[in-house]
């Protein structure tokens, strides 16, 4: 980590540049309004900052700065605001429309970025038998142990201009679209009369829009055309997703340093590295976290920020059992507490202070330097506590917030293997206010900069219509509702966002916090919590009671800044 940008420990807001208003310039007004004036030292914005496509901004085409929502110059507006600035930088792929892979499929086997993304092929030569659909099967015991994050091989075949279809390594989305036929495309590529020839695209086309593959259409009684009909599909077909880089090619090292310079130049402070551990590719691992692959990776790319006097923030699930965030933090890296929400939780439902306290004393007691957050734009955390709590109150809290409108988010339909779930944290906390201050309280006296979501701030609620009309996968829609700004004008008369703000500028201005401060951890009965910061002198004190949701908080002096 470079030392010539120590990163303090004041809150971080956290938010897409549209989140609140339409546009980052409406954002930049709010923050710098008296009602949020002071709350906060620290804005992540999240990367549909940047040029993109899919997924809310981790499908990157390119890190140019998105004209619909964003300038530089409100860049340079947050930072005059004292605000430092935290980007991402999507580690593993980017976009299909990205250069690189735009130039594969216009120039194959002569493009420059040929080995830019992971061939699929080349990557399993020696290692299993060619099928018949074009791509290596590998043998059993090199990918038994192998992590996908979607069912079947993580593959997308790409039509080079020769003809031949191409294996890429495709770990996250990927969508092939056809075309719609006319009947002077159909009378162009086959010896096809007219009278067929609109049939056929009849026919085609309303199989397509059906969703039917390509492969499977019937045709009837034009069943002698299908191979002229399947070639025509798969030399117009046109992709989206994202795409795996080769860390082996030089040129993704360029793209890497390229990046860094960008988000520097953009202002940021701290980078996070999204999908970092899926990167380094090796037969027979995990295809996850590899080791010492990922840590090889960590290392230069760390080289690299190093130079722009960026501090790394690599982002991983993984549960407590594994202690990846403490080979994380020994390495040198901020790491993220995935843990904390689900504590608070946890806490909150058992009226039970009793592992926050343990938690705290362990991030103390190892010097782990954390982000923490309740809520976010991925959903609430849960299988990070595996090994932290046992299994039976992780399944019960799943149950709860489903219970009180969350969606599970499965992995290949199992919903044993949940992964995180997705709702508001005021709706997984039942919508109540006295809780969800309660659980903003503990957030910000816990050891860690604290990072806090938009819709957390302003006492969001589970978006069921956004989940709707996003359709399959638009899980996530739930806690991601765009508020206009009479919206937030409303939200900031309710106590519930104003007491919040009242503690956030409390947490941003105390001497009493930091990375560098001494934290005591009371042993309390167990409906309670108390946690006292210490600072060169100055002090801050949380006295809870889990039981009651009542809690104080005062500094040095005995003065009460907050009661509920």
């Amino acid at each position: 980590m470079s030392d010539a940008a120590p990163i303090d420990a004041r809150p971080m807001l956290n938010a897409y540049p549209d989140s609140m208003g339409g546009r980052l310039a409406d954002i930049v007004d709010l923050v710098a309004r008296p009602d949020l004036a002071g709350a906060f030292g620290s804005f992540y914005i999240l990367p549909s900052l940047f040029n993109t496509d899919l997924d809310r901004g981790f499908s990157v085409i390119d890190y140019g700065l998105n004209e619909m929502y964003a300038s530089q110059a409100d860049l340079d507006a947050i930072r005059s605001l004292g605000l430092d600035l935290k980007l991402d930088f999507v580690v593993n792929h980017l976009s299909v429309l990205s250069k690189e892979f735009q130039d594969v499929v216009r120039n194959g086997e002569g493009s420059a970025y040929r080995d830019f993304f992971v061939d699929w092929n080349r990557f399993w030569d020696g290692r299993g038998e060619m099928t018949d659909g074009g791509y290596i099967q590998p043998r059993p015991e090199l990918i038994e142990d192998m992590f996908f994050r979607k069912p079947g091989l993580p593959i997308l075949m790409v039509r080079f201009p020769d003809g031949r279809d191409v294996p890429y390594w495709n770990t996250f989305y990927q969508e092939v679209r056809f075309g719609r036929l006319d009947v002077q495309d159909l009378m162009a590529a086959l010896d096809i009369q007219y009278g067929s020839a609109n049939e056929l695209a009849d026919v085609v086309n309303r199989a397509l829009d059906a969703g039917t593959p390509p492969e499977e259409i019937p045709l009837g009684r034009l069943e002698r055309f299908r191979e002229g009909v399947l070639e025509l599909l798969a030399s117009r077909r046109r992709y989206m997703g994202q795409m795996d880089v080769n860390i082996g090619s030089p040129l993704v090292w360029e793209y890497y340093d390229r990046t860094l310079r960008t988000l520097a130049a953009y202002g940021a402070r701290i980078v996070r590295l999204d999908a970092f551990a899926y990167a380094p590719k090796s037969p027979g691992k995990r295809n996850f976290l590899n080791d010492p692959e990922t840590w090889d990776l960590l290392k230069g790319v760390r080289e690299l920020a190093d130079r722009y006097g960026v501090t790394l923030l690599p982002e991983i699930h993984a549960s407590y059992r594994e202690r990846t965030h403490e080979r994380i933090a020994a390495e040198g890296y901020l790491t993220y507490d995935f843990f904390l929400p689900g504590l608070v939780l946890d806490a909150l439902e058992r009226r039970s202070g009793e592992d926050l306290a343990r938690w705290a004393r362990d991030v103390r007691d190892k010097g782990l330097r954390t982000v923490t957050m309740l809520g976010c734009h991925d959903g609430i955390p849960l299988l990070d506590l595996d090994g932290l709590v046992p299994q039976e109150r992780i399944t019960g809290l799943i149950e709860t917030v489903v219970a009180r409108g969350g969606h599970v988010k499965s992995l290949h339909g199992q919903r044993a293997l949940y992964y995180q779930v997705n709702a508001t944290y005021f709706s997984a906390l039942g919508e109540d206010e006295r809780s969800m201050l309660l659980a903003r309280a503990i957030h910000l006296f816990m050891p860690g900069k604290p990072q806090v979501w938009y819709l957390d701030l302003f006492a969001g609620r589970n978006d069921h219509e956004a989940v709707r009309n996003a359709g399959q996968g638009g899980h996530k829609e739930i806690n991601r509702t765009n508020l206009t700004a009479a919206d937030v004008a409303a939200r900031l008369e309710e106590t519930v966002v104003r007491d919040q703000l009242t503690l956030l500028r409390f947490r941003n201005t105390s001497a009493a916090f930091g990375f560098d401060a001494a934290l005591e951890v009371a042993h309390t009965p167990e409906g309670r919590l108390s946690l006292r910061w210490e600072k060169d002198g100055v002090v801050a004190l949380l006295d809870a009671d889990l039981s009651t949701r009542s809690f104080t908080v005062t500094d040095g002096t005995g003065t009460v800044v907050f009661a509920q």
